[in-house]
């Protein structure tokens, strides 16, 4: 795991043995991901953050990769990953930047539920089309006023004839300008009891009455748009029902949400490991009183709490990833590895800006 390892000439850097939990093709992928932040992200992602802009270079390289694919295998894609090399390829995207890992994460669930619950007709429309980037995929969940609270949502699907028509609003969906595919949660049967009963997940695209409303302003994680929507009539074919049958959307989206709380804490590692390595070049760069300041005992116990934070989060992680890879149930897993992990990230973040204050 990742720590600080003390060199004979007293230069400290840091180190990741995640690989052990790879084989060798994985342990590729995740250094060819590493050389591609280092040399194209890096160099550009400050200005890109600053101005708000959309990465669409980085994003059209992320797709040539093969990052859009690693959660969809044969027969539709060629280049599946475990959730451990898929956490670890995530931390590494936003080591470079949070916006680009962002970029891919709704639509691994998505992946994932059509994976699990699509129809084979379904899974033959999207996946391969997933796999490459050219379809780019989201999830619509939260509502105004709704909060994580899905089973009061107000987005409605009312069957008409062959078709559901949709109406209702989302808010904070990230990628929904840039996505072709959203997994929408909605209300099926009104009077359901109890509640959960009556969701189901329909799998729409952009047509008359689906309106991406406005892009939300956000202080960071930016670049990668944040978005409300709103469904006004929409009207779409009840083929595009997640699975064959109404009513399982909510437990559904509860096992595809396992793998979005695992790449969310993955994202806050790279944030939390970004911030490390930016603070301990700094205090080796940096001198005071005549010699460097990691080595002023203040600075070093900053450093290796931060190191053993950082180590800790990512162990809990690939321990949700291991219990999400063996089929069995990983919410609490997903969720603990989320929690810890996003708080670990800050606080490495605010004591990274205290060193850089020293």
């Amino acid at each position: 795991m990742m720590g600080l390892l003390i060199r004979p000439s007293r230069r400290i850097t840091v180190v990741n043995d995640t690989f052990d939990e790879l084989d060798a093709e994985e342990v590729a992928i995740v250094e060819l991901v590493h050389d591609w932040v280092d040399k194209q992200v890096k160099p550009v992602v400050q200005e890109l953050e600053h101005n708000n802009t959309y990465p669409a270079d980085l994003i059209d390289q992320m797709k040539q990769i093969g990052i859009y694919g690693l959660a969809i295998p044969e027969p539709w894609g060629e280049a599946a990953v475990s959730a451990p090399c898929y956490a670890t390829v995530t931390e590494e995207l936003a080591r470079g930047g949070m916006s680009l890992a962002g970029a891919m994460g709704g639509h691994t669930v998505v992946a994932k539920l059509l994976l699990h619950y699509g129809t084979a007709e379904q899974k033959d429309h999207y996946l391969p089309k997933m796999a490459t980037g050219e379809v780019r995929a989201t999830m619509a969940l939260t509502e105004p006023g709704g909060g994580s609270d899905l089973q009061a949502m107000r987005t409605t699907a009312r069957k008409d004839g062959q078709d559901y028509v949709i109406n209702g609003s989302k808010t904070w969906i990230t990628n929904a300008r840039h996505s072709q595919l959203v997994a929408l949660m909605c209300r099926t049967d009104a009077d359901a009891q109890p509640a959960h009963r009556g969701i189901s997940i329909i799998l729409v695209e952009k047509g008359p009455g689906f309106e991406v409303s406005r892009d939300l302003p956000k202080l960071g994680y930016k670049g990668v748009e944040s978005c409300e929507l709103s469904f006004s009539d929409y009207r779409i074919p009840q083929s595009a029902l997640l699975g064959k049958d109404e009513g399982h959307g909510f437990s559904q989206m509860m096992r595809g949400l396992e793998i979005g709380r695992i790449q969310v804490a993955s994202r806050a590692l790279g944030v939390g490991r970004a911030a490390l390595e930016d603070a301990l070049r700094y205090a080796q760069e940096r001198k005071s009183f005549g010699k460097e300041i990691w080595e002023h005992q203040s600075i070093g116990n900053y450093l290796a709490d931060m190191a053993t934070q950082l180590t800790a989060a990512r162990q809990l992680v690939l321990y949700a990833a291991r219990c999400y890879d063996s089929g069995r149930r990983a919410d609490m897993e997903a969720g603990m590895a989320k929690l810890f992990a996003s708080e670990t990230g800050m606080k490495i973040a605010l004591d990274a800006i205290r060193i850089h204050g020293g």
